[in-house]
């Protein structure tokens, strides 16, 4: 059954204003009367809803259901600003592996350098990303996406976390395999955890000095060395398995 994020509290008729979500919903699935998907509003609560009046895009909302998949933890994933489109496999791929927030800010080994209009136009690019990848995964939220401008906002934010994970390569290298582990089983329902990973050339020793006097914990990743865009998705994996699966 399609699923729809929608803008608002949950009220008895819900008409649908978004231009986009309207396009999807009334053209290419052609909805008509009858017809039941499911919407999703600001509170992160499933509705099973059927379309009232196709030609007023309005849907009637039958029952409030108890499906929730988000994680038990809040899970923000920041990566260096790495070349190319690998932001927008990040973006699709954590979403559907349960990330809260995608951020991205300037690394000191950022080859891309991106001004404040360019961020504007990829960070909206990756926010339609989100929401269609957290549609397609059921996911009861859609995750934020921010792309910090500055490297200096980006650590202002640290504070915010109750831990704060550095994936660094030369850890990884050097045999430690167990810091994420024995960390994770610390952790309790409703923490925030955020993951730092460099773009294609690391993160350098400046960083990893700032981010461990925010506290940060470098961590390796097993035992194999990986990609700007693979890391990320096997921290969240890593993380659901231990949180979600093993208990």
């Amino acid at each position: 059954m399609q699923q729809y994020f929608v803008n608002g509290k949950a009220e008895k008729l819900v008409t649908i204003t978004d231009k986009d979500t309207v396009k999807h919903m009334f053209q290419v699935m052609r909805l008509t009367d009858g017809d039941e998907v499911v919407l999703v509003f600001e509170d992160g609560v499933k509705h099973l809803a059927k379309v009232s009046d196709s030609a007023a895009h309005q849907f009637e909302l039958v029952e409030e259901l108890a499906d929730n998949v988000e994680m038990p933890v809040q899970v923000t994933i920041a990566s260096g600003f790495p070349k190319g489109d690998k932001l927008d496999l990040v973006t699709q791929k954590a979403t559907e592996l349960g990330a809260s927030a995608i951020w991205a800010f300037p690394a000191d080994w950022s080859v891309v350098k991106w001004d404040g209009k360019k961020l504007a136009k990829k960070e909206e690019k990756l926010a339609k990303i989100a929401l269609g990848a957290a549609e397609q995964s059921k996911r009861n939220r859609v995750p934020n996406v921010t792309l910090f401008e500055k490297k200096a906002d980006f650590v202002a934010q640290l504070s915010a976390f109750d831990k704060i994970f550095i994936a660094y390569e030369e850890t990884a290298k050097a045999g430690e395999l167990s810091a994420l582990a024995r960390e994770l089983k610390t952790v309790k329902e409703g923490d925030k955890l955020l993951f730092i990973f460099g773009p294609e050339g690391g993160i350098s020793p400046k960083e990893i000095e700032a981010f461990e006097q925010a506290g940060g914990i470098k961590v390796g990743l097993g035992p194999r060395i990986m990609r700007t865009e693979t890391a990320p998705l096997y921290a969240l994996s890593a993380v659901s398995y231990a949180l979600e699966m093993a208990q």
